[in-house]
């Protein structure tokens, strides 16, 4: 893996300057916040869309991974699908995409993702990536949520990072919206490769991987929105992994990477929230993965296929 080169962050400016410059067509709305922090209003009180969902989800990929829409003709109750794909899957997806860093301030609570979490290295995840960014001049952080950033949750972001707050961006949208859709549905590869790094599979085998999961309607309820999302992925998403190692060890992986091996798996994903009171720890972490699962060991050009789509419970969740 790389390293010392502000590599995810560098390549991550570069998509929200392109955004920027042509923000009418993205739907989006960008002011200076109290402390001179850009903010970016990607579906709150802006429009925002599917394609401005499809670059926060490159953002949240620290550019390293490409996401589009495409029609899948064969599945008539859903045809839109939002589809990933990361040849350095684990710097996108771990070191970048995942939303592991917990803002909150009073009221504002919002979970944290982009490459500003390798900055800052605040998650016990980061023992395990060995891949730093020491000169990044600017960073950007993607949030799942109507509201921007209070000014204390800026200055905690600052002092993580060593960035002033006019270096950095703040990228919101909340799950109700069609970005924040977009770009939730987005991390089909991210969980495959979070529940991978659960079972302890070990990241420097993985080395290219794809993802795609089907695009729900958005709702203006968060309960169903956030249902919905989650659902798409772990009752219809696909991931192939590409893995070094042997070909047992790509089995085991199969075996065990799809949402279905779950105890928590069977219901759709907003009465599973309700049935734990809310508490979204308390859920199985193993239900977040794909439904269906192909890994290929690229040294014996084998592959192994587990777990299956589930239209019956994507009809009930996603309507």
């Amino acid at each position: 893996m790389m390293n010392g080169k502000a590599y995810l962050n560098r390549n991550a400016q570069r998509i929200v300057d392109a955004i920027i410059a042509d923000g009418e067509r993205y739907g989006i709305a960008h002011s200076r916040g109290a402390l001179g922090e850009l903010l970016i209003d990607a579906g709150a009180a802006s429009p925002g869309g599917i394609e401005v969902g499809l670059r926060m989800t490159e953002i949240c990929m620290g550019g390293l991974g490409a996401a589009s829409l495409m029609l899948d003709q064969q599945n008539e109750g859903w045809p839109l699908t939002v589809q990933v794909q990361s040849s350095q899957p684990v710097l996108a997806c771990l070191a970048s995409q995942y939303a592991g860093w917990r803002l909150s301030h009073e009221k504002y609570f919002a979970m944290g993702s982009g490459p500003v979490r390798v900055l800052a290295r605040v998650e016990p995840l980061f023992d395990l990536i060995a891949y730093r960014e020491d000169d990044a001049s600017s960073s950007v952080v993607i949030l799942e949520t109507e509201k921007p950033p209070p000014p204390a949750i800026v200055e905690n972001v600052s002092a993580a990072t060593g960035l002033k707050p006019e270096a950095l961006t703040f990228i919101y949208a909340p799950t109700q919206s069609l970005a924040g859709c977009v770009q939730i549905v987005g991390r089909s590869l991210e969980v495959a490769l979070h529940k991978a790094h659960s079972l302890h599979f070990p990241l420097e085998a993985i080395v290219d991987g794809m993802a795609s999961a089907p695009l729900p309607a958005p709702h203006p309820d968060f309960l169903k929105a956030m249902g919905r999302t989650n659902d798409a992925i772990i009752y219809g998403g696909l991931v192939q992994l590409f893995v070094r190692g042997s070909a047992e060890a790509a089995r085991e992986l199969a075996e065990q990477l799809p949402s279905n091996r779950s105890r928590d798996y069977g219901e759709p994903f907003a009465a599973t929230f309700k049935k734990f009171k809310g508490d979204f720890y308390a859920i199985d972490p193993h239900l977040f993965s794909p439904a269906e699962v192909i890994v290929t060991a690229v040294e014996t050009g084998d592959t192994f296929r587990a777990g299956e789509r589930n239209r019956q419970m994507l009809e009930q969740s996603l309507g």
